[in-house]
């Protein structure tokens, strides 16, 4: 078992070198100019650096564009809308109610909350989003009863956090880590896809470019777990046993089959550039890349099969492509990651 970590500690001696993911003695202070983990640092400064609001989008044209979708693609838009806005608002609670509580590095602490604060600023973006193109946002927000598909996932992505919840190990721990990395690596993006996908053919641009920015953070999240787990398997190699690989194999899996399900039941065939096999080859690219990032090999060994996605993903200021796995790209400043 690992104990949540105390708020106020005076009585700790742990040095800086000493410091732990997890299980360490912290003070409570944030005494942030001596660090362990450099890479926690640089991450906070680049998510400070990538600082928006939803209000900067103008979302004026979409209003007029959503009235002439197809009803295809209104109904996709809707489930893709409801279906962020649930995983933004879980992802706020859990890392601040169940993840963050376990960790004792004040650098990591401090990036978890910001991350926090990213999710609860991402769902005020759908807020706008469905503010500005539906007559009925209510039935966008309550979709989540009534969708049985929307629900399953729903439930199966809960399900593996209340595991930490409900029995707080090391080995829980580690696999809430890569539950996180799931989240924000796999289940955001056939939404994210299916929205670019619109932008595409010229409509819902607002929409694109707050999914952009949306996405743009989403970017430092899934470094942040990747680095955590990473990190881990240097300072914790006991903790990475046979019986942790195949459960988290097998949590990719789901995940990749839950995912397909869900992008081809929002598209249903009918969204031009969007058939039922680029969805699926897709997701299983994502979970092949997200695996790889953390030393473990892939399980489909596919290409990305939508490629022109990284350019509905990206600003004009960036140099690569999102899914190169670093966020120097796509920083507003202009720090060094040799870290990551």
């Amino acid at each position: 078992m690992i104990d949540r970590k105390k708020i106020y500690n005076p009585n700790s001696t742990e040095s800086v070198s000493n410091r732990k993911v997890f299980g360490g003695d912290p003070t409570g202070i944030f005494e942030l100019n001596n660090i362990k983990y450099q890479w926690a640092y640089n991450l906070w400064e680049v998510m400070l650096n990538n600082t928006w609001f939803p209000k900067e989008v103008d979302m004026t044209r979409d209003v007029i564009d959503y009235k002439n979708l197809t009803q295809n693609e209104k109904d996709a838009y809707d489930k893709t809308l409801s279906q962020l806005i649930f995983m933004d608002s879980l992802q706020t609670n859990n890392l601040i109610d169940n993840v963050n509580p376990y960790v004792t590095s004040p650098e990591i602490n401090l990036i978890l909350v910001r991350q926090s604060f990213e999710e609860a600023l991402h769902s005020q973006s759908y807020a706008v989003m469905v503010d500005s193109i539906s007559t009925n946002s209510e039935e966008i927000y309550e979709l989540w009863r009534r969708d049985m598909m929307l629900k399953r996932k729903n439930d199966a992505i809960a399900n593996v956090y209340e595991t930490l919840s409900d029995n707080p190990t090391e080995h829980n721990f580690v696999k809430a880590c890569f539950a996180n990395q799931i989240l924000e690596g796999i289940y955001f993006y056939s939404g994210f896809a299916y929205l670019y996908t619109l932008a595409r053919s010229g409509k819902m641009l607002g929409s694109a470019e707050m999914i952009r920015f949306i996405q743009r953070d989403e970017v430092t999240h899934l470094v942040l777990f990747q680095n955590i787990i990473n990190t881990l398997k240097r300072e914790r190699p006991d903790l990475f046993t046979k019986e942790l690989e195949n459960e988290v194999y097998e949590m990719f899996k789901e995940a990749v089959q839950l995912e397909v399900d869900w992008g081809q039941y929002i598209t249903q065939g009918q969204i031009l550039g969007l058939t039922d096999e680029i969805v699926e080859q897709y997701i299983q690219y994502l979970a092949d890349d997200r695996l790889t990032n953390v030393g473990m090999k892939p399980i489909y060994n596919v290409d990305n099969p939508i490629k022109w996605v990284d350019d509905f993903s990206k600003f004009n200021d960036q140099k690569t492509n999102f899914f190169e796995g670093t966020v120097a790209n796509y920083s507003k400043g202009s720090l060094s990651f040799d870290d990551f």
